[in-house]
């Protein structure tokens, strides 16, 4: 455990900031916040958890952030949660990827921008829904099976060589629309965990010659019946930019949350720096 001098804390001087493995207390801390922490409250499951690495920032023996990045992607998605100061000593002294995909709330970048340059984009919506918002769904998606992978993968434009393992199919949830015989539509899971009784909806895409017809809805709402049997909300996230994925979702139940961030980011002093700051004298930005 580091404790470390932090300007700007809170309740205290010091902040101490460390590794930790204690799903206890990683669950406590974000479940104050459940339906943001979704994604890492399903990855404190025995599935899911060995491939994380979780930071934490205590205030007096207080959590009062948590950062977690995710290793098998790349860029490997980071979840920062919390106060600035603790997000900042965090990302300063534990989590230290190079480059990431960032999740946080858009109160929280300034503090990333300390350690990282952040890119741009769009604020995201969370949406949620449970079994009393849940509208219901057309009934003409057939569920796909782990023997299905290739097609699956196909439809997603990332070829058989299987960017979307077998597995993700055998333990998560997926529907698909098929026309004359091909699949051409589907909706699935990010991630699902039993214990939680919490899942994350993702992966929907219709192919390109199909849309307009509905598929989203119909795979999305499939996918969402199944999941409600056993979790008690369901989330999924969608650009604030795309009033039809929206619209579709809104019309199954689900309701906006919050607005957040995923951004691509880079951390600062690494060899890009030494690259590109040179050049900005040169070519500045003249936006």
């Amino acid at each position: 455990m580091a404790a470390i001098a932090r300007t700007g804390a809170a309740h205290s001087p010091a902040l101490e900031v460390r590794a930790t493995r204690d799903r206890e207390l990683l669950r406590e801390f974000l479940d104050t916040d459940r339906l943001f922490s979704a994604y890492a409250i399903c990855d404190l499951d025995d599935r899911e958890f060995p491939r994380t690495r979780w930071g934490i920032a205590l205030d007096d023996g207080r959590a009062v952030a948590v950062c977690m990045e995710y290793s098998g992607m790349n860029p490997q998605p980071l979840f920062v949660m919390g106060t600035s100061v603790g997000i900042e000593a965090v990302l300063a002294d534990v989590i230290r990827p190079r480059v990431a995909y960032l999740a946080a709330r858009s109160a929280s970048l300034p503090a990333v921008q300390r350690q990282y340059h952040v890119g741009a984009g769009p604020p995201m919506v969370r949406m949620w829904v449970d079994r009393d918002s849940f509208a219901g769904h057309p009934g003409d998606a057939v569920r796909i099976h782990p023997g299905q992978i290739d097609e699956l993968n196909r439809l997603y434009g990332l070829g058989t060589a299987s960017w979307l393992p077998v597995d993700a199919v055998a333990s998560g949830v997926y529907f698909g629309v098929e026309v004359d015989g091909r699949l051409v539509a589907a909706a699935g899971t990010h991630v699902v965990s039993r214990e939680a009784r919490l899942a994350a909806v993702g992966n929907v895409l219709t192919h390109r010659d199909h849309r307009g017809q509905g598929h989203a809805k119909r795979t999305t709402g499939a996918v969402t019946a199944e999941l409600l049997r056993t979790c008690d909300q369901v989330v999924l996230n969608v650009r604030s930019d795309n009033p039809p994925a929206l619209a579709a979702y809104r019309a199954l139940g689900y309701q906006d949350y919050m607005h957040f961030e995923e951004r691509l980011i880079r951390r600062r002093g690494t060899l890009w720096d030494a690259i590109v700051m040179p050049l900005r004298r040169w070519f500045p930005d003249r936006r």
